[in-house]
C-alpha cells in the first residue's frame, strides 16, 4: 500500500512540475526582420499599449534613457556595415535605447544588447553610436508602441520609424548596395575563384569523376592561392591518384612547407606521411 501511495505522489508531482499555465504578455515581443538593398536587418522589441495611460512625459519620462519599449532591451542587427542618420555603424547586434523629448529624442547603439530593459551599470564606453532626431506629429493615437521600416523605394536607404502615442521619430539607415552589388558582379565576371576551383576538383576527386579535368582545375587554384596548404595538399592527392607519384611528392613538399609556415600539424602530418608512403 505504502508503495502504490509513493508511485501516486510521483506521478502527480510530475504533472505538476509539467504543467504550465498560459497568459497572454501585456506586451508581446515581436521581431521585424527587412532586407535593405542587400542588408539584413533585424529588429527584436516588445510592444506596450497605452491603455488610456498618457505616455511621453510621464510613463516615459522626458530626457531619460529608455529601453524603447517593454521587458528586453529592443535589439537591432545588421548584416553589414550601415550609415545610420550620417554616421559609420559597423555590422553586428545592438541594444538600442532612446532618450525622449518633446522636440527631439537621442538616438543610442549600445554594445551590450543582453540587459532587460536599462543595464545595471550604464558604460559610456559601450556607446557605439549616437545621434539625434526630430519628433513629429503623427497626427492621430498610435495605442500600441510600433517600431517598422518604410521608404524603401530606391534600396540604397529605409527609415526606421518609432511610433506610440502621437509622436513619431525617424531614423535614417544607409546601407552599402551599390558596393555589394558592384563587388559582386565583378567577381563573377572575373570567372571563378580559387575556392570554385578547388570545390570542383575536390569533388572529381572524391566522386571518381574525370581526374585530369580536376587536375586542370587545381592547378588553377594553386596559381590563385600559392599559400593555400590545403589545396597543394589536395593537387598531391590527385597526381598520386593519376600515378605521377614524383609530381605528388614535389607537390607535397610545396604544402608541407607552407603548412610548416602556418603551423597547421595535421597539414604537416598528412604530407609527411604521404611523401613517405609515395617514396617507396
Amino acid at each position: 500500500m505504502k508503495i502504490k501511495l509513493f508511485t501516486l505522489l510521483l506521478v502527480f508531482s510530475s504533472i505538476s512540475f509539467q504543467a504550465q499555465i498560459k497568459t497572454p504578455q501585456p506586451s508581446p515581443t515581436t521581431k521585424v526582420e527587412q532586407k535593405v538593398g542587400l542588408t539584413d536587418v533585424t529588429l527584436e522589441y516588445s510592444r506596450p499599449s497605452m491603455r488610456g495611460r498618457t505616455i511621453y512625459g510621464d510613463l516615459v519620462p522626458f530626457n531619460k534613457k529608455w529601453r524603447t519599449g517593454a521587458n528586453a532591451n529592443t535589439k537591432i542587427s545588421f548584416s553589414t556595415d550601415v550609415i545610420i542618420d550620417g554616421k559609420d555603424l559597423k555590422k553586428g547586434t545592438y541594444a538600442m535605447y532612446t532618450i525622449p523629448n518633446k522636440d527631439s529624442w537621442e538616438i543610442i547603439f549600445y554594445s551590450d544588447a543582453k540587459n532587460w530593459g536599462l543595464p545595471q551599470e550604464w558604460d559610456d564606453s559601450k556607446i557605439v553610436l549616437k545621434t539625434s532626431v526630430k519628433t513629429t506629429s503623427l497626427g492621430f493615437k498610435m495605442e500600441t508602441f510600433t517600431m517598422a521600416f518604410g521608404d524603401l523605394a530606391d534600396l540604397k536607404s529605409a527609415m526606421l520609424y518609432i511610433m506610440w502615442e502621437s509622436t513619431e521619430v525617424g531614423i535614417k539607415i544607409d546601407v552599402p548596395t551599390e558596393s555589394i552589388a558592384m563587388k559582386s558582379i565583378e567577381q563573377i565576371m572575373a570567372g571563378p575563384s580559387a575556392n570554385d576551383y578547388f570545390g570542383a576538383a575536390s569533388y572529381y576527386r572524391k566522386s571518381g569523376k574525370d581526374l585530369n579535368q580536376a587536375l586542370t582545375w587545381i592547378d588553377k587554384a594553386v596559381k590563385m592561392n600559392p599559400d593555400a596548404y590545403w589545396m597543394s595538399r589536395q593537387k598531391s592527392l590527385i597526381q598520386a591518384d593519376l600515378g605521377d607519384k614524383k609530381g605528388a611528392i614535389a607537390t607535397a613538399k610545396i604544402s608541407l612547407e607552407v603548412a610548416e609556415k602556418a603551423k597547421n600539424a595535421d597539414y604537416v602530418k598528412m604530407n609527411k606521411e604521404s611523401i613517405a608512403e609515395w617514396s617507396k
